[in-house]
């Protein structure tokens, strides 16, 4: 299932993302806004369980997040960009990481880091990736989160092209992708089409 969220809000963060003379500051402003609102979109089916609170006023069933809390992994670096904006929407959220470098010949990812929280299993678990390229490095660590464990996966990024969404769903048909666009292709070195760069060199300033 590919979800594109079309918030004004968000789309205005994405066009600021975009444009190539947007400050480091600038971009790392939108893309917090940006983690917010696909962070609402793809959050949107947590469960909540009612518990008796008091109001100053009266008490009162309340709706809070049932019990385990998501579990957020960035793929790095560009995943670190949402950690933050995720984190304000569910503060309490485990957080895991996999580090992935794509091989500048082949464009295939290369694992160089793992680190997650255990168990997996129960939890839902929100893969964070700005940029769904060719598919290969979210495929990848969507096969390594399955292989630890982890049963409700979703994947949130702001730009996937259509070749790396077909190439990901062939590879994880039952996992839900929430973007804010899809753009129509790659080009030789593999970057998103029209895009906006590197995602992580652009929010690190290297």
């Amino acid at each position: 299932m590919i979800r594109v969220c079309s918030h004004p809000i968000l789309r205005h963060a994405l066009s600021v993302l975009r444009d190539r003379k947007t400050s480091m500051e600038n971009f790392r402003k939108a893309i917090r806004r940006a983690s917010w609102a696909l962070g609402l979109e793809a959050l949107r089916g947590l469960e909540t369980r009612p518990r008796r609170i008091r109001t100053p006023l009266r008490p009162l069933s309340a709706p809070f997040l049932q019990s385990p809390p998501p579990c957020f992994v960035a793929v790095l670096r560009a995943g670190l960009a949402f950690l933050d904006g995720m984190l304000d929407l569910v503060p309490d959220a485990s957080v895991g990481h996999i580090g992935l470098y794509r091989d500048e010949k082949s464009l295939v990812p290369v694992r160089y880091y793992v680190n997650l929280p255990a168990p997996l299993k129960g939890a839902p678990v929100f893969l964070l990736d700005p940029m769904l390229a060719t598919g290969g490095s979210m495929a990848q660590a969507a096969a390594i989160l399955k292989s630890r464990g982890a049963g409700k996966i979703s994947a949130v990024s702001l730009i996937a092209s259509r070749q790396g969404l077909r190439r990901f769903h062939r590879q994880h048909p039952g996992i839900a992708v929430y973007v804010a666009a899809v753009d129509p292709y790659l080009n030789a070195r593999g970057f998103i089409i029209p895009g906006l760069g590197d995602a992580g060199d652009r929010f690190f300033g290297t």
